[in-house]
């Protein structure tokens, strides 16, 4: 029997978030020590498998509560499902799907709330699967598109395309969603992507605290509002972001890691200047700051990235966070 496996990684928005959402410019890189894995054979009925995300039998009713902020009311399930449908309805007029059922199953290690893409991390992990199951080829341009639409449109799951797009990618990305790069691919609106070459990143490190955490939704609702309303503060805020991503672009290419350094403090600088930020989250960009690093949020909160000149700063960044309840990490 064939058993399929297919992953995909956690990732941290290095520059430009969160104005993907709002047709702006952004690179993002992963975090390959988080993945999403799923793992699909034939099987006589079609069969999803409940992950530990999914339990319903707990020690306490406090340990249904935390459950419940942190997976919400279904777990990981409800997108594998919702991956599932959208598949179907993309395939349907384009290809012909034999008609071999399967047993589904999803695990993740990606940590939640903390703006890590743990929700379109299965999604991804599910189409790859599903893809490979049916044989079936999905342009890599358009993919991300339509993991986006199995969480707007199924699930009502705010964001943008920049999680999607590296994950599906694989590798680090130079996003441009800017009205005249997007053009509609297979009934869905893409971007224009460029891969960049990870051996001209500077050296990255990840910090993150599940205590500080909260869902992307908390984010992206209040200021989804404010742009669509045309508020002033917001709308230049998006273009700033636009304009860092694209000279960190340069930066990157031309080895100016001061530069990026300088380009992503300014990236959160630019956020706070829009928004009330959680006080845990703006000391832990504090904390890495005071240790000589650069920083930003790589999400909504919970976990921040930037860069480190050498192993004395990674050092002292761990000793710096590691007392504040943060986990730090070296990127590859």
């Amino acid at each position: 029997m064939e058993i399929i496996r297919r992953r995909a990684y956690a990732r941290a928005g290095l520059i430009g978030n969160p104005s993907d959402g709002y047709h702006g410019k952004t690179i993002a890189v992963l975090v390959r020590q988080f993945f999403a894995e799923v793992v699909l054979y034939e099987w006589e009925d079609l069969e999803i498998v409940p992950s530990q995300d999914d339990q319903s039998r707990f020690h306490s009713i406090q340990a249904l509560a935390t459950d419940v902020q942190l997976h919400g009311y279904y777990g990981g399930i409800r997108l594998v499902k919702a991956t599932i449908k959208k598949f179907l309805e993309y395939c349907q007029g384009r290809h012909e799907l034999h008609d071999r059922n399967f047993s589904i199953r999803y695990e993740s290690n990606i940590p939640r709330a903390v703006g890590m893409a743990g929700s379109s991390g299965i999604i991804v992990a599910t189409l790859r699967a599903l893809m490979d199951f049916y044989q079936i080829e999905i342009p890599l341009r358009v993919q991300p598109s339509l993991v986006l639409s199995v969480e707007r449109e199924e699930l009502g799951i705010q964001g943008g395309l920049q999680d999607r797009v590296v994950q599906c990618y694989d590798q680090p990305v130079y996003m441009d969603f800017s009205e005249e790069a997007m053009s509609e691919e297979h009934g869905l609106l893409c971007g224009t992507y460029e891969t960049l070459d990870p051996a001209k990143l500077p050296q990255l490190y990840l910090a993150f605290d599940q205590s500080v955490g909260e869902p992307t939704e908390v984010f992206h609702n209040n200021v989804r509002g404010r742009f669509d309303q045309g508020e002033a503060s917001v709308v230049a805020a998006m273009q700033k972001f636009a304009a860092l991503t694209v000279e960190a672009r340069t930066a990157i290419a031309e080895g100016e890691h001061q530069r990026l350094a300088t380009l992503i403090d300014e990236n959160f600088d630019t956020r706070q200047s829009i928004c009330q930020l959680p006080t845990g989250q703006v000391r832990m960009v504090e904390l890495a700051r005071a240790a000589g690093a650069s920083a930003k949020f790589a999400g909504s909160g919970g976990a921040i990235v930037g860069t480190y000149t050498d192993a004395s700063m990674l050092a002292e960044l761990e000793a710096t966070l590691s007392p504040a309840g943060c986990q730090v990490l070296k990127l590859s």
